[in-house]
């Protein structure tokens, strides 16, 4: 599972934890049935947001079917989404997927980087985009204009120079965001928010672009990988005013929307997104200085480190994709991945934290708008 709006279950109240599952077990069951089983694997958190705010403005009367029991929620039913919300969600991973296998395709890294993998990375990434293709067009969307946006990344990646802004960078991402939110308006029945819906679009996608880098910043750096924040010269700490601006104008835009119910959407696009900036910048609080970021990310590795093994004397090698596939098994049918606290990632080897754990490494603050009270 990817994306930046991971669920936080110990702040998330006992009455929305299932309706947070509907949404995921929405997307996970629409990308199956569309795209096949394996497609199940590009499950994105950010996603959900496409499927909550179609169901946002239309209320009660979304749909919903009762789903049977599944090793990712410990054998229990479910109340899932169904319709053009979780269509539109998995139209958004499918497109998402295709670009992040792209990329390691062209840079020639990852997985894709081992032999006679880079011809079968290329074919998957061209499935899923066919895939995505053809689920737009059944909730009419038009999927080619984010495609080519998408595409545009790396155009813009490739034409930098030293006067290009982080701005510039972000806006192909942007984009694509932008106008995927603003479907939602018209799936949902409410094209007057087409607008608002364009503007928080962008807010997120820049967000999310910003983070993205931010949390891949050092280890860019090692590898000496191409990382905006480090080619503009703006930096981790230089980037927060432009994250605390994106996080405004996502809450802005979406006070300004006509919608039924907005308790998901204040949930997904409120809290986590506040907890996922906790996560990766430190304590946003204004009322106290923020810790060094070093600092900081030493003693969230310190964290992960315990009852483990020490990541300073043993690093695991990453497994292949088949391997790799076979331990995602595993963990599926053995519901670790859902009921566990932590369980070691199939193919990165990294420490996760099962979905529906108890635990949570949220900040303890109450002095800021986090969503972690």
């Amino acid at each position: 599972m990817f994306g930046m709006l991971a669920p936080c279950p110990s702040r998330t109240p006992d009455d929305l934890k299932p309706r947070w599952m509907g949404h995921f077990c929405g997307l996970c069951l629409e990308l199956r049935d569309d795209a096949g089983q394996l497609a199940r694997l590009t499950t994105n958190y950010d996603a959900l947001a496409l499927s909550v705010l179609v169901e946002a403005q239309i209320g009660d009367e979304a749909d919903s079917r009762h789903a049977g029991p599944c090793a990712l929620r410990g054998m229990r039913r479910q109340t899932v989404a169904t319709g053009a919300g979780p269509k539109l969600a998995a139209t958004a991973s499918l497109l998402l997927a295709s670009a992040k296998i792209r990329d390691h395709v062209d840079d020639g890294d990852g997985f894709a980087a081992r032999r006679g993998a880079r011809g079968l990375a290329g074919m998957t990434s061209n499935r899923l985009r066919t895939k995505a293709i053809g689920l737009g067009e059944s909730i009419g969307l038009d999927v080619e204009p984010l495609v080519a946006a998408i595409a545009g990344q790396r155009a813009v990646e490739a034409d930098f120079g030293p006067d290009t802004a982080l701005t510039e960078v972000t806006a192909p991402t942007e984009a694509a965001t932008a106008e995927l939110f603003a479907h939602a308006a018209v799936l949902g029945g409410r094209p007057e928010n087409a607008e608002a819906f364009r503007t928080a679009g962008a807010a997120f996608g820049r967000l999310a672009h910003l983070l993205d880098a931010a949390e891949d910043f050092d280890e860019d750096a090692a590898r000496g990988a191409w990382n905006p924040l480090a080619a503009t010269g703006t930096g981790v700490e230089g980037a927060m005013p432009l994250v605390r601006g994106a996080l405004d104008g996502l809450r802005t835009a979406l006070e300004s929307a006509a919608l039924l119910d907005r308790t998901m959407t204040a949930l997904l696009l409120d809290r986590y997104a506040h907890h996922a900036v906790a996560k990766t910048f430190g304590s946003t609080c204004a009322t106290w200085p923020r810790a060094d970021r070093r600092e900081y990310r030493e003693y969230r590795e310190r964290r992960r480190s315990r009852d483990h093994y020490d990541h300073d004397r043993y690093r695991p090698e990453p497994r292949g994709f088949f391997s790799g596939l076979c331990a995602f098994t595993v963990l599926c049918c053995t519901c670790q991945m859902c009921c566990r606290d932590h369980y070691e990632g199939p193919w990165s080897r990294r420490r996760r934290s099962g979905c529906c754990r108890d635990g949570c490494d949220c900040c303890e603050c109450d002095c800021c708008p986090c969503g972690c009270d």
